[in-house]
């Protein structure tokens, strides 16, 4: 057998080194607290793996600060359910199909699809829904008439206490978020349905809100940006962009997002649970989530927050 001498050993060792710590956390405070768990899921979400852990659900903020997450295909037709035709429409055959995504008694998500047809709405809407159309066209008219037209890729508000109509004009599929908020929080004699189009996500329409980030409080050394289209009572809603980086967060808003562009990492701290999100993907995060943020690709997301009364930062 050929001996190898020890020079040669060392220098081996040192020349693989450099290729060892690019798989190996920096030693910073952020990447110091991770668990190994979470480091584990993190390196098998890389080569592609999935996770052992499942996605937990959020059942109440309080018993859990779990997060929970779906890929895109968790809202696939085939797997909507049906609630059968609606039978006060005045055209068409609207029929609905749906699926929940989960529920903490204020704040729920999940996804809904609809055939064409249309229908009123004289009666006061009980929440705020805000959605992200995937795919279709309608349109949502306010009590005096004003007609708002939607459709693939558009961010849609329906604040509380809304009356009007609805308009399928092509089968429509989204993923909503609901706040069930107290009370009627806007003012005027109308309340208005409010459509951002996706051109507003462009970067020109963003600020710079890294210090005073409206999402997790300060992302550090990580630039983000982000614009908020709605910002009425306990409901936000807007669109966030985040450089390539990571940050901590200790105690986070009641947040659903969407992914539109880009890839992420979220993990959790209690359990060291991390999640692969890439476009398509929807989160829920419960009130005071506590963990980390890693943007390993510059990712875009529509968000909408469910805010308590006290922020955590």
């Amino acid at each position: 057998a050929t001996m190898v001498s020890a020079p040669l050993i060392a220098l081996t060792i040192a020349a693989i080194s450099p290729l060892i710590s690019a798989f190996t956390p920096s030693n910073t405070p952020l990447e110091a607290a991770r668990s190994s768990s979470s480091l584990a899921s993190y390196l098998d979400s890389l080569s592609g793996q999935q996770s052992t852990s499942p996605s937990p659900t959020t059942t109440t903020a309080k018993e859990s600060t779990g997060f929970c997450h779906v890929p895109l295909d968790y809202f696939a037709f085939d797997n909507l359910s049906s609630k059968g035709p609606r039978t006060t429409c005045d055209w068409g055959t609207p029929q609905d199909w749906s699926r929940k995504l989960a529920d903490d008694g204020v704040f729920r998500g999940g996804s809904w699809y609809c055939s064409e047809g249309g229908w009123e709405s004289p009666n006061g809407k009980g929440v705020t829904e805000v959605f992200y159309m995937l795919e279709g066209h309608g349109m949502l008219g306010d009590a005096d008439g004003i007609k708002h037209f939607f459709g693939p890729g558009d961010m849609v508000t329906i604040p509380k206490g809304h009356t009007g109509r609805w308009d399928v004009n092509g089968p429509i599929h989204k993923i909503w978020a609901v706040n069930a908020h107290d009370k009627v929080e806007e003012s005027g004699p109308v309340i208005r349905v409010q459509v951002d189009h996706y051109k507003d996500y462009a970067t020109h329409c963003l600020a710079d809100t890294s210090a005073n980030d409206p999402l997790y409080g300060n992302t550090g050394s990580v630039s983000s940006a982000s614009n908020t289209f709605y910002n009425v009572g306990p409901t936000q809603v807007g669109v966030w962009t985040c450089e390539v980086g990571s940050f901590e967060v200790t105690c986070g808003e009641r947040q659903w997002f969407h992914v539109v562009e880009g890839t992420m990492f979220i993990t959790e701290r209690s359990d060291g649970t991390s999640k692969r999100c890439v476009v398509g993907d929807t989160v829920m995060l419960p009130a005071g989530w506590s963990g980390y943020v890693d943007v390993v690709e510059p990712v875009k997301k529509v968000f909408t927050l469910a805010k308590d009364d006290i922020l955590c930062w």
